[in-house]
């Protein structure tokens, strides 16, 4: 599985902002403290909102927080929500995937490997991964 920096970015402040919860985080923020360009994670925050993910608040006092519960969004609803599919062969779903001849039993390959990423990362939870990282070392953001 190839994880883009898009995405690495995307579960990073997914799981930033999942640590200030329930105070709202401001996109500087976050990008300072996660070391992410500003410009590319407002891009990623709008998809994250889009998707259902994140709720925005406008103003002074604005910023974003989870529009779920923390132990309700999977790092596969990150992946999916800024980059699509989480597996593709040629760019098409691993599910449309056709073979013939000595091929033929490549498809099954294919969709084993999906299955087993979703296995993954759709039993992780922003909650978890959060809970993980508050044994090792906190990182505030400063808003």
């Amino acid at each position: 599985m190839y994880v883009s920096a898009r995405t690495d970015y995307a579960v990073r402040a997914m799981l930033a902002i999942t640590a200030e919860h329930p105070h709202l985080v401001k996109a500087a923020g976050l990008a300072a403290t996660q070391d992410i360009p500003l410009s590319f994670l407002q891009g990623i925050l709008l998809d994250l909102r889009r998707a259902g993910l994140l709720h925005s608040h406008r103003g002074v006092d604005g910023g974003y927080a989870l529009a779920r519960a923390a132990t309700d969004i999977t790092v596969g609803d990150v992946v999916r929500a800024v980059g699509g599919a989480l597996t593709t062969v040629r760019g098409l779903p691993t599910s449309n995937t056709t073979y013939h001849g000595a091929a033929s039993g490549l498809r099954d390959v294919w969709v084993a490997v999906e299955e087993a990423i979703e296995g993954v990362v759709d039993h992780k939870t922003m909650a978890e991964l959060s809970r993980l990282a508050s044994t090792h070392q906190p990182s505030p953001i400063k808003n």
